[in-house]
């Protein structure tokens, strides 16, 4: 382009009229191969800072059929939409994923083939508007180069897939034609991407980002000594970002502080084993698909948990520094991080410095194999002495739907010997009308990667499923029935049975998108020692077993009230255990207004004991535009018996430079007066960054 495009969603510019666009999208549900039913135009254009991805996006009688009602950055996947993926180093593997809705809200992320490299919380910077015409509604997207990361050279080749979701009629189609497995969600399946040539990137110059912010807070805690009440406290921080190649990124924090990230969901944990918390840390989620090991699933380790850095105990520690090298050379990925965090001493943590070291490379036309090595100068374990992992894995595709996965893994942690290796093999065949899976894990006993993260050590695991799933051609109203049977079976590593769990699973989905399904599951649990699963209430060591029948319903997540509901009934330590769950759950009270609430009680009847547990959440929020929201998210959680309030404002009052104010709060129940107590901790938090691109 020689003349600017004015970012406004009208598509008025001269080029609209003298230049073809692309179209004929392909359907991948519902009627897989056949012509989308609505028409799309697209246009890619590019300047000497930007590349453009506009759009006229046909629809009949916009009134009744559009589906549009959330304006939250990355919120918008269940509305009417249009995305583009680029895979802008053409390994046919990753890409950067842009989309929006016709509100004009902003989605992105990184999505690969490989399962664990998709992620959709990490936030580049762009710019995006939308528009109405006569005959549906219009899109104009402005991503800046310096957003994006390629292959040396002026003139480029990457791969580019286009998605269009018309949610009125359960609708995705594609650029190009995929096969009907997986739905939506494959448009990071780069590997049937079409090519887009012609690209001219601007010369080599300075690709330099400084993001320094200020911050204030005012806290008070009664749950440490001695306690802290009313401290008005201020500090200073930066981030760096500096392109030493165009496809190899270094990125540096200087005293990072993320007391805008929202608090964490709870959780009630009714197992004997450890609960995993999702990163929501912005600095950690860039280029999370570069440091995924193994295959996932099945209850494997993680080799690297960001959350083991900067918080411990339920503290957050201080991080003084770090830095991290990630991009691809040739066809090889490159990971490399370092923090150093300061001493907490509430938690008892001491200073710590992390490493975490990770080597890919894409093989054939969908796999990749790699390394990887962690390291923690501090064990959790052993004092003063550190904690090593060292592993090897590899993903392969073939074809459209089978799948080969697997890793072997070490640790080295002083003091413990034996039993720190691990390894995992998973077998996949999935295709859409049947499938089956086959996994075997093994973690031996002292397996500690204090990177990492561990639900259950000490295991032998087999698992196997079998699925077969026909669609129907001609019903009103169902699309699709599921039937799955599944056995897993777990000896520890004296090869004596701890768990067996057979399962039989029944779904229905309906061209509306809800669906309704059954469960059936017959379990058994060996407690070697026993087990305190609530204050007052311990179960003994012993055999036990369980049927349980779970029926749930939930709504399509398109509907202006939707979410999943749940009842489960059935034996549990010999004694009952009844459960009632109601979660994703979404109220669009107006585009701009969103409730979700969320529910989950379980009422337990034990020889030993019996008790109750409930758990409430909401969560609201309000956009005043894409780029300004406030959020508010409430819970309270009858296990500690406390409410914990967590609201935000954040205003991207510039491309990537924000506002955030923050307000925190744990304040305890009083079980004699009724009501509630002094809180635990309150704090007001004020943070603003700046971003300065060079």
């Amino acid at each position: 382009m020689t003349e600017p495009i004015a970012l406004d969603g009208r598509l008025d510019e001269r080029v609209y009229h003298e230049v073809k666009p692309i179209g004929g999208f392909v359907q991948t549900l519902p009627d897989a191969g056949e012509p989308g039913s609505e028409k799309t135009d697209i246009w890619v254009m590019f300047d000497t800072e930007n590349i453009y991805v506009t759009a006229r996006c046909w629809q009949r009688d916009m009134d009744r059929t559009l589906v549009a009602n959330e304006m939250r950055r990355d919120q918008a996947r269940q509305n009417d939409g249009l995305a583009v993926a680029f895979d802008t180093f053409y390994d046919r593997q990753t890409g950067l994923m842009f989309y929006t809705n016709p509100l004009g809200a902003l989605g992105d992320g990184y999505v690969g083939e490989a399962p664990g490299s998709t992620n959709t919380d990490f936030n580049p910077v762009w710019d995006v508007r939308s528009g109405r015409f006569d005959g549906g509604w219009t899109v104009e997207m402005r991503v800046p180069f310096k957003s994006l990361r390629y292959r040396p050279g002026p003139t480029q080749v990457w791969g580019v897939q286009f998605r269009r979701v018309i949610r009125y009629r359960n609708e995705t189609a594609f650029l190009t034609e995929l096969p009907i497995t997986g739905g939506r969600g494959q448009i990071g399946r780069l590997s049937y991407a079409a090519t887009l040539v012609g690209i001219e990137v601007p010369p080599n110059a300075r690709n330099l980002e400084l993001k320094p912010y200020g911050i204030s807070r005012m806290s008070s805690d009664r749950t440490v000594s001695p306690g802290i009440s009313g401290d008005l406290t201020g500090d200073v921080g930066f981030d760096v970002k500096y392109g030493l190649t165009r496809n190899l990124t270094a990125d540096l924090t200087v005293n990072t502080d993320f007391a805008q990230v929202e608090v964490d969901d709870q959780q009630v944990n009714l197992s004997r084993f450890n609960l995993l918390f999702p990163e929501k840390r912005e600095f950690f989620l860039e280029s999370v698909g570069t440091f995924t090991f193994g295959g996932g699933g099945g209850g494997a380790p993680r080799l690297f948990h960001s959350r083991q850095i900067g918080l411990n105990r339920g503290r957050v520690v201080p991080i003084l520094a770090g830095g991290r090298l990630t991009g691809k050379v040739g066809r090889f990925a490159i990971g490399a991080l370092n923090i150093q965090t300061d001493n907490d001493a509430v938690s008892e943590t001491p200073t710590t410095n992390f490493t975490v070291l990770r080597l890919k490379r894409d093989v054939l036309r969908r796999s990749a194999v790699g390394l990887i090595y962690t390291g923690r100068s501090e064990s959790n374990v052993a004092a003063g002495q550190a904690n090593h992992a060292y592993g090897m894995d590899g993903v392969f595709s073939f074809y459209d739907n089978l799948d080969f996965s697997g890793y072997y893994a070490r640790t080295e942690t002083p003091g413990l010997s034996g039993g720190q290796e691990s390894y995992q093999g998973t077998f996949g065949y999935t295709p859409d009308t049947y499938g089956f899976t086959l996994e075997h894990l093994f973690i031996g006993d002292n397996f500690n990667p204090e990177v990492g993260f561990v639900r259950r050590d000490d295991l032998k695991r087999t698992f196997a499923l079998a699925r077969v799933s026909p669609r129907t051609t001609d019903h009103a109203t169902i699309r699709r029935f599921v039937f799955e049977g599944s056995l897993t079976y777990i000896l520890n590593t004296d090869n004596l049975l701890e768990s067996r769990d057979q399962q039989v699973h029944f779904q229905t989905e309906f061209h509306s998108s809800d669906s309704f399904d059954i469960t059936a599951t017959e379990s058994f649990d060996r407690l070697l020692v026993p087990f305190p699963i609530a204050p007052g209430v311990t179960i003994p060591a012993g055999d036990y077993d369980f049927t349980t029948l779970r029926v749930g319903y939930a709504l399509g997540a398109q509907k202006r009230w939707t979410g999943s509901t749940s009842v489960e009934y059935g034996s549990y330590y010999g004694g009952e255990r009844t459960a009632l769950t109601f979660n994703s759950g979404r109220l669009a009270v107006t585009p701009r207004l969103t409730i979700e609430p969320g529910v989950s009680i379980n009422w337990i009847d034990l020889p030993f004991g019996s008790f109750t547990t409930q758990l409430y959440r909401t969560r609201a929020s309000y956009s005043f535009s894409p780029r300004v929201f406030v959020a508010g998210l409430v819970q309270y959680n009858s296990r500690n018996d406390t409410f914990s309030t967590n609201i935000r404002l954040r205003w991207e009052y510039m491309l990537g430079s924000e506002l955030f104010i923050v307000f925190t709060e744990d304040r305890p129940t009083d079980p004699v007066r009724g009501g509630f107590s002094d809180a635990l901790n309150r704090a007001v938090v004020v943070k603003l960054n700046r971003l300065f691109r060079f």
